[in-house]
């Protein structure tokens, strides 16, 4: 009896189960990689799930590690927007961000991109500089509507099988001692 609940065991442990996807930027604007030559007014990324309220980062730190977001990220399902103010210099600008999906993971990344003009723009210049749309970084997986955790239930059962064993081990060497 203990062999068939071992081997049991054994069995569910070794059985390979579809990886849960967690939230993964899908777009941003700027895109990865891309050259500007004015800066823009504000940041947008696109993920593919909703986030949750209240838990997003976002910073961007230009070539000489100074930091120009302004205010706080706001959240519209799956896109997070930052305003931000005038960069600096030409050169690279990276977006860090740390984000809360809706299975409650902290995920968090970079994306770069470069500013090759000078910035001599006013605030005006700014909010009439053409906006990069959006872009599809990488072809995503489709990880389904069930919010891309991890289920319970395989623990539970887990759970219940060990119990299980640990039972079946205790009756037994009750067993032999009594006689």
């Amino acid at each position: 009896m203990s062999a068939v609940v071992l081997l049991a065991a054994l069995t569910m442990l070794g059985v390979p189960s579809p990886a849960w996807a967690h939230t993964q930027l899908i777009g941003s604007s700027p895109a990865e990689g891309a050259s500007l030559p004015v800066a823009p007014q504000q940041l947008q990324l696109t993920f593919n799930e909703p986030l949750q309220a209240g838990f997003s980062t976002i910073t961007v730190t230009g070539s000489d590690s100074s930091q120009w977001t302004l205010g706080q990220p706001a959240l519209n399902n799956t896109v997070l927007t930052v305003p931000v103010r005038q960069a600096g210099p030409a050169g690279q600008y990276t977006i860090g961000y740390r984000v809360l999906s809706a299975d409650g993971h902290p995920v968090s990344g970079t994306v770069r991109f470069t500013l090759t003009g000078p910035v001599t723009a006013t605030a005006t210049a700014l909010s009439q500089a053409p906006q990069p749309a959006p872009t599809t970084q990488a072809p995503q997986a489709d990880v389904g509507t069930d919010g891309g955790g991890t289920p319970v239930w395989p623990w539970i059962v887990g759970a219940v099988v060990l119990l299980g064993i640990g039972l079946v081990i205790a009756l037994r060497m009750g067993r032999s001692t009594d006689s």
